[in-house]
């Protein structure tokens, strides 16, 4: 009984939790990446030196 064969039927209940788990947070996190993406527009915007100094 190996996990590496990749047949379901041979994994222990624990071993399909841990997955779905991993999977469900693997998806959370690309949830929230995508909540927090910043558009390139964005990003390339010229930033006028005094107000770069000041937020330091």
């Amino acid at each position: 009984m190996t996990a590496s064969n990749g047949d379901e039927s041979t994994s222990s209940p624990g071993e399909r939790r841990e997955e779905a788990e991993r999977e469900a947070a693997r998806q959370r996190i690309l949830d929230q990446a995508e909540a927090e993406r910043i558009p390139v527009e964005e990003t390339t915007r010229a930033v006028p030196d005094r107000r770069w100094r000041r937020g330091r």
